[in-house]
């Protein structure tokens, strides 16, 4: 029997969760390896604790996690202050487990059940790890509520009363057929019936974005369903299969089994194929494939050709959105905003501008409103959240230069007015600040932006192309941190996003930081497309999403190593931090 230690971890707010570690009982490997283990929702990392025994894998460390407001972690039981929390939770665990017990992410393998399989695979597809492979059980993608429009009525209750929690219906007995688990589970003071409405809804709609999206998931994947499921539906789970994106993916359907897969009577067999498909990607890896090229083939390559191209006249969704432009059209009459962007572009850095000063401007109370609807878009939300994002991985890099006492030298390559930038280095200037854009007026208004905050001595803005390598490598001074914010995601083409980072790569100095962002999702790629002009001559927006592993290798190909990330709760736009390695 492997004897378990309590140990705590602290996350990004400062909370400390509590965590199970069974140290391997066997040091054959090297180097080490681990197997990290996230339990259902209502439970706790104890419930697993059987595994640590029953899995025949004694050259493994293992964890098992309890979440927030579950088991021996703090906080309002079943609860947390999003679902993008708790992923962003699973982020700052693996980070630790690689600190703490020095067992680095290739070397770790995840087992996952249920709702911590959903958070598993949120976390896969947000932050494309690079761990060995997934093992996701009876993932909850759809939790059966048996309620008519229940999913509607918890928003809309949400909306009217604020957070409030709802108890499971679930009685032990339909989880497993193990005698012994129903009365433990019956028994267990850990355990609690609640849900909070904020998780359960940010559940279903992350389950939603992760089903649809799952082949921007590229790390090996075994998938349990149970045959005899009374808690979640079997659909989703394999609409998830079939568009999962790694080349080495298995699905086994479980006769008769309940929803606690892992602890079913009959789990032996499971628990074999499980020890199976570990060893088998320990010891024949699979390389990670390259997306170098998905510009080019494959699935957001498939639809943005879709996007670009036009739709037959007059049929129902041709119809559609003639009428939407039209409303915009009309909307540009009263609207501030939304005049500024068919001026100038909804991609251009003066709308950018007006979207991060997010003060509602129109002609009377009407024109208020809308400009004040069209502010509220979640696009626009999550632009900024990204640029929250963008300022607080400025400052950690500034805070990372000035331990090692290096100058902090920051060039923003398409800085549009370049206000995201200003306004974080406020409080901590650096050594000097270049800004550059394509656009004379970005650089006009910018320039102004620099004198109206003072920073005239140690800041200015340039003209200049941000896909011109020569240009880039020859930065004088050259830059110890380097910023492209909402650049790459307006450009489908690899190559230029290549020869972009590739000149930057010559300018920055060894040791020295980017930060990039990316836009793995958008819930309104369709309305952008038909609805919405570029700065590029007004011709259509057509953005292409390249997937966090895209982004990620195209960054590693030119010579950063990712360190760290972050990403909005919509899962739309990621900012990360990068160090130069030659």
């Amino acid at each position: 029997m492997r004897q378990a230690q309590s140990l705590h971890f602290s996350t990004h707010d400062g909370v400390e969760l509590h965590y199970r570690h069974w140290p391997a009982t066997r040091n054959e490997h090297q180097p080490r390896r681990a197997l990290v283990m996230f339990h259902r929702g209502h439970e706790h990392g104890g419930r697993m604790a059987h595994l640590a025994d029953e899995l025949d894998l004694p050259g493994y460390d293992i964890f098992a996690w309890d979440a927030r407001g579950h088991g021996l972690s703090p906080g309002a039981r079943g609860d947390s202050p999003s679902f993008a929390t708790s992923v962003r939770d699973v982020q700052t665990f693996i980070e630790h487990i690689q600190a703490r017990h020095g067992i680095a992410e290739p070397d770790m393998a995840v087992l996952a059940q249920s709702v911590g399989a959903v958070l598993i695979a949120t976390w896969a597809h947000d932050y494309a790890p690079k761990v060995r492979c997934l093992v996701l059980a009876s993932p909850a993608f759809k939790v059966k509520l048996y309620v008519p429009f229940a999913r509607p009525g918890l928003k809309l209750l949400k909306a009217l009363r604020g957070n409030f929690f709802v108890n499971s219906y679930v009685k032990p007995r339909l989880l497993t057929h193990d005698p012994e688990r129903v009365m433990s589970y019956t028994a267990d003071p850990l355990i609690s019936r609640p849900i909070s409405v904020t998780v359960l809804l940010g559940l279903y709609e992350a389950a939603d974005r992760v089903v649809a999206d799952a082949q921007a998931i590229q790390v090996p994947t075994q998938l349990l369903v149970s045959g005899a499921d009374f808690v979640v539906e079997r659909g989703p789970q394999e609409r998830f299969f079939e568009r999962l994106g790694s080349p080495r993916k298995e699905m086994h359907i479980l006769p008769g089994f309940f929803h606690d897969t892992l602890g079913e009577r009959d789990r032996t067999h499971a628990l074999a194929r499980i020890e199976r498909f570990i060893a088998h990607c320990f010891d024949a890896p699979l390389p990670a494939p390259s997306l170098l090229d998905a510009d080019k083939v494959g699935a957001s390559c498939a639809k943005a050709e879709c996007l670009a191209a036009p739709l037959p006249r007059n049929s129902p969704r041709d119809l559609y959105w003639r009428s939407y432009r039209a409303s915009l059209r009309l909307g540009k009459g009263l609207s501030e905003g939304v005049k500024l962007g068919f001026d100038t572009g909804f991609d251009s850095g003066s709308t950018l501008d007006y979207v991060y000063r997010n003060q509602a401007t129109g002609k009377g109370k009407l024109g208020e409103l809308i400009d004040r609807n069209y502010l509220d878009a979640i696009g626009w939300r999550g632009i900024r959240q990204r640029k929250v994002h963008v300022e607080e991985l400025l400052r950690l890099a500034i805070a990372r230069l000035r331990e090692q006492a290096r100058p902090v030298h920051i060039v923003d390559i398409a800085a549009g007015h370049g206000r995201y930038i200003l306004e974080a280095l406020q409080e901590q200037l650096p050594d000097s600040i270049l800004l550059r854009d394509y656009s004379e007026l970005n650089v006009q208004q910018g320039s102004a932006l620099i004198n109206e905050k003072g920073l005239g001595e140690i800041a200015r803005f340039v003209q200049g192309d941000a896909f011109d390598r020569q240009s880039l490598a020859s930065l004088d001074p050259r830059p110890t941190l380097a910023v492209v914010s909402g650049l790459y995601e307006l450009f489908a083409s690899n190559q230029l996003v290549g020869d972009s980072l590739a000149g930057l790569a010559d300018a920055v100095e060894d040791g020295g930081y980017l930060v990039y962002t990316g836009q793995p999702w958008h819930p309104q790629l369709e309305m952008i497309a038909r609805a919405l002009t570029s700065h590029r001559g007004g011709d259509a927006w057509v953005m292409r999403r390249r997937s966090q592993a895209e982004m990620d290798q195209l960054v590693e190909a030119a010579g950063f190593r990712k360190i760290a990330q972050r990403i909005d709760e919509w899962g739309i736009f990621s900012v990360s931090l990068a160090q130069r390695v030659r």
